[in-house]
Formats: structure tokens, sequence, C-alpha cells
């Protein structure tokens, strides 16, 4: 059963990039036992894009895979379902939580979660098309004025849902507001099927909290963009790896990728690509604090590297993560005093399909 695979689980959250198959994979070697696709749109399905295909690809000895679909048609999305199914899904989970204004001016994501009886018909299309379980990951509501969670758990419940994430946040609030875990709690209290948690998960202790809410299990999404060593810690306690530790950590997401994307110069291009925007969320990793205290989620860490390769691993810079990506890529010796000096910071575009 769901819920017996789902119980006191760390699960790897849909991230739309960061949840590629090379990260996955790299996850689980770390201790994820649930993971999850990108963010896949049942539409570009049916037309046959071969890159929305990609993103059902499972890798051989992946424990517990779920593809996450986004549409808002319920004849569509059971079809969306059945296919990932024969690629090898071991569930479905129905987008409901995307707040990025290009897909909910289609009506997905978010402003498909305004509407719990369209999301009931989808869910029952779906069931009726697949074995494999079911899900659906909302959000709180549409704003604070606009809150459904009540409704939305309800109603997809008797639908025949077999679990529900839910993201402690309104679409409104996107991700800079803190994750309201009270209300998850709340709503773990009251749902027939199993909640999973999600928002603000950084450190072992915030998970424990989370599975203390009622939750069956909780989500990480830029939780494990920082630390894929977090699903360590769920069974070896709070982890702080050495400046060559997490170097090699990032070496082997490298290996995995070569293996996915191939040597050739398209595949290269491929990994320089996906290796430097990981690299703009590997630098926010910050230990804690001497006081014994913990960093937050939702505030930038002010902390003193403790090396060089320390330093330039904390840089923000498109520079550095220009110089590291290409030492990992060639496979040689990062040096800290050949790095170039600071450019310009690296934005990082916090509106990740489903992060939290």
């Amino acid at each position: 059963m769901l819920r017996d695979t789902l119980q006191g689980a760390l699960v790897l959250a849909p991230i739309t990039k960061g949840s590629n198959l090379p990260y996955r994979r790299l996850c689980q070697e770390l201790g994820a036992r649930v993971t999850m696709s990108e963010m896949v749109v049942a539409r570009r399905l049916r037309q046959k894009r071969r890159g929305e295909f990609a993103l059902l690809r499972r890798f051989d000895d992946e424990k517990h895979f779920a593809v996450q679909i986004a549409g808002n048609n319920a004849e569509e999305m059971a079809w969306a379902a059945a296919l990932a199914e024969s690629r090898g899904a071991n569930q479905v989970d129905v987008n409901l939580g995307c707040p990025i204004d290009f897909f909910t001016r289609k009506g997905l994501g978010a402003a498909l979660g305004r509407e719990p009886r369209r999301v009931a018909k989808i869910v029952t299309a779906m069931k009726a098309a697949v074995k494999v379980p079911v899900t659906i990951k909302i959000r709180l509501g549409w704003n604070d004025e606009h809150l459904n969670y009540r409704e939305m758990v309800t109603i997809a419940a008797e639908a025949g849902v077999d679990a529900v994430t839910v993201h402690g946040r309104t679409r409104a609030a996107r991700y800079t507001a803190q994750a309201q875990w009270d209300v998850i709690g709340e709503i773990a209290a009251m749902s027939p099927v199993p909640i999973v948690g999600n928002g603000d998960v950084l450190f072992k202790h915030e998970v424990d909290a989370g599975l203390g809410t009622g939750c069956a299990a909780v989500m990480t999404a830029r939780g494990a963009l920082i630390k894929p060593w977090l699903f360590s810690e769920m069974t070896q306690g709070d982890m702080d790896p050495t400046a060559d530790e997490r170097l090699a950590m990032y070496a082997r997401y490298v290996a995995l990728a070569r293996e996915h994307w191939g040597e050739d110069e398209r595949g290269t291009g491929r990994i320089r690509e996906f290796l430097v925007w990981h690299l703009g969320f590997w630098c926010r990793y910050a230990p804690r604090r001497a006081d014994g205290s913990y960093p937050g989620m939702q505030q930038r860490e002010t902390w003193t590297p403790r090396s060089p390769l320390e330093a330039l691993l904390a840089r923000t810079d498109a520079a550095a993560h220009g110089y590291l990506a290409d030492r990992l890529l060639a496979r040689e010796t990062v040096d800290p005093t050949q790095a170039p000096p600071p450019g310009d910071a690296q934005a990082m575009d916090d509106d990740l399909a489903e992060a939290g």
C-alpha cells in the first residue's frame, strides 16, 4: 500500500529541472526511497513532444518513482496517467500547486486547485485508467482570502485519491512566506487519506517536526537541492560534510549525468547547463551555527567559510559556478587559488514548479 511506502519517508519533490533523472539517482544513493519526476504536461505528451516523454524515464533500480502530471482535462489526464504507468511509474500525481503565471493562465497548477469538483473528475478518471496509486499535490488555497484545503481534501478523498501532499503556502505566497505547518497538521488530523507535508525542510529536526504533526511523510524540494545529503541525515543524524566531501558528491552527480546524457558535445553541454543550475543551490549550504541554532530556508545565511575550498563553494556568482562546472566536467582538481574573481551574483529563480 502507498501508506506503507510513505510512512516516515522524506520524499524528493517534483521539481522542474531539479528532479532530473541523474539527480534522483544521486538522492537515492544518499538515502531517498521515494522520488518524483519533474512536472509533466499531459497536453505536451499528447502532442508527442520528445522532451516531455523524456521526463517519464525511470532509472533501473529506482525504488518508488512517482510521475507528477499537469492538466485540466479528465480524459487527457487519464490517458497521460496510463502512459506514465506503462513507462514504469509507481504512482501518478496531479499538480494543483504550480504558481507560475504561464501555467495558471492556462488553468493548470494552482489555478486548477480552485476547482475541487473538476479535480474530483480528474482523480476518478485517473483511478479508472491505472492500477498504481493516484495522488494530488495542493496548496492551502489561492490566497489568504480563498483557502479551500478542507474542501479539496474531502472531495478528492471521496473520489478515491490515495494520498494528498500539502504545500503549506497559498499560491499568492509562492515561496517567500513561511510554510504553515500548523495548518498542515490540521489537515493531517481531518484527512481520511495519508498527508505528505511540504515546506521549509532543510534539516533533519525539521523533517521530524513535520512527521510529528501527523503527516505520513514529509516532502523536500529546495532542501534537497541545497543539501542532497539531507536524505542521509534521516538515518545518520545531522551532517556537516567537508568541502572535499561535498565536491565528491557533486562529482558523482556529473558521473551520473554522463551516463544519462552522454559525453559527446551535445551531452556535455546539457550536463553543464544542469550543473551550473544545481551549483546555484549547492552554494546556499550553511552549517549549523556556533550557538547550536540552525539556518532557515527563507533567509540567506551569513557565515565564515572554514577553508578556501569551502569559500569557493559558497560563492553565488556566475564566474565561480562556471569555474566549478568546467573543472568538474574536465575531471580536474578544483583549485580555489585559480578561481576567477567574483563577478555578478547569479540570481536563482525560486519559482520552481513544485518547490517547497
